[in-house]
């Protein structure tokens, strides 16, 4: 069990809930635009610190998949507490855990929005030689290997990055996140990968899915795969401007308006539906059509 400050935050709103997760080696404080963003539209926002994360290099060696989910899954049902509905959002690896809380937790996470998801490392900056990773299958061994945050530490906005780059390098982990990525956590977010994916055909709700065209981290092919095996409705966003931070980067007000759209549109279909009698409520869970709509902007 790893121990240490939490960086959490919850903004009390109306009943509609947001959970934001932030990703890999990362922060909360990745998600703040978007959290003010949301709570500014009067929902309930939490975003939570994942396990191992905000401390040291070694705090982040130890922690598991399986806690990180466990931490997320935690603040779901805190959230739930007090929201009717909840939609959850995560950018890069928080993006693949809000899909598993939507495949184990049916009943209580009504939509997802996906910023930036990561199933494979397989951007423009990943070097070539990153491929002979997949290779280690044991965390004692993945934790002799570093990845270090490299410039643009995926953001094309100039002005941002140099005050993420400058905040990575202060010591204070909770600001930005670490310079580097423990090989152990890469292997653990491999692992997550891989139990998500097998889990993807169990995901009815509708979801967002906002991904950079230009993602330095993550190509564009992760977020096609989501979008062709989810069973629900798919709105998908791809951003013309942007690099793998897409919470923050120069298009973060697109991010902020398409969530707020997204979580409008569940609520207002949630509002309006119709009471069913009770020999169709049952139909409810009947895989749906998947129907994409995809904007460049």
């Amino acid at each position: 069990m790893i121990v240490q400050k939490d960086y959490s935050y919850y903004i009390r709103g109306n009943r509609v809930g947001v959970l934001l997760l932030h990703g890999l080696a990362g922060t909360p404080a990745e998600m703040r635009y978007v959290a003010n963003g949301m709570a500014r539209a009067g929902y309930t926002v939490h975003c939570p610190q994942l396990a191992g994360h905000c401390g040291t290099e070694e705090d982040i060696k130890k922690a598991t998949w399986q806690e990180w989910y466990a931490s997320a899954e935690s603040a779901l049902f805190e959230i739930r507490k007090d929201c009717d509905m909840v939609i959850v959002g995560g950018l890069s690896t928080g993006a693949v855990l809000a899909l598993l809380l939507a495949a184990r937790n049916p009943k209580d996470v009504h939509g997802t929005a996906l910023f930036a998801p990561t199933f494979w490392l397989n951007g423009w900056i990943i070097p070539w030689y990153a491929r002979f990773f997949r290779a280690i299958t044991t965390k004692g061994f993945a934790n002799l290997i570093q990845f270090p945050d490299i410039e643009p530490h995926g953001i094309k906005d100039e002005r941002v990055r140099e005050f993420v780059r400058n905040a990575l390098f202060s010591g204070d982990s909770s600001a930005a996140g670490l310079p580097v990525t423990p090989g152990g956590a890469v292997l653990e977010h491999r692992w997550l990968a891989q139990a998500t994916i097998r889990e993807l055909k169990n995901i009815h709700q509708p979801a967002l899915i906002v991904h950079p065209r230009e993602d330095d981290y993550a190509d564009l092919n992760n977020a096609w795969y989501i979008q062709r095996h989810l069973k629900g409705l798919v709105d998908m966003c791809v951003l013309d401007d942007s690099y793998h931070v897409v919470t923050i980067d120069r298009q973060r007000n697109i991010v902020v308006d398409r969530t707020i759209a997204f979580v409008e549109t569940i609520a207002k279909r949630a509002k309006d539906r119709p009471a069913r009698p009770a020999a169709q409520k049952g139909l409810e869970d009947a895989p749906q059509t998947i129907t994409v709509k995809a904007v460049a902007v």
